[in-house]
């Protein structure tokens, strides 16, 4: 399972895409994308969600340490378990 979910505004600053690792029947995974979804209205950025179970080496690297917010183009961990708003703001603001 891999979705992408897009801001409204259009942008092409990769900087601004981000990557949620956890699993299909994950609450913690629901409540971090509905966090970043609602986020997306004041701020804009991209982020897909990937399913570790898809992936045996994923599994190995996070486990039951899900979701995890990762930044692919640093491969930075902004935070896991639920959503760092003030570490997230630092991550972004280094790009505005």
């Amino acid at each position: 399972m891999t979705k992408k979910i897009e801001s409204n505004s259009f942008h092409t600053d990769q900087t601004r895409e981000l990557i949620i690792y956890g699993r299909e029947d994950c609450h913690l995974c629901q409540d971090m994308m509905f966090a970043l979804q609602n986020l997306q209205q004041q701020v804009s950025f991209d982020f897909k969600v990937v399913d570790i179970d898809s992936d045996p080496q994923l599994v190995a690297r996070y486990g039951e340490k899900i979701p995890v917010l990762i930044s692919p183009r640093t491969n930075q961990e902004i935070c896991h378990y639920f959503l760092d708003l003030a570490a997230l703001d630092d991550y972004l603001g280094k790009f505005r």
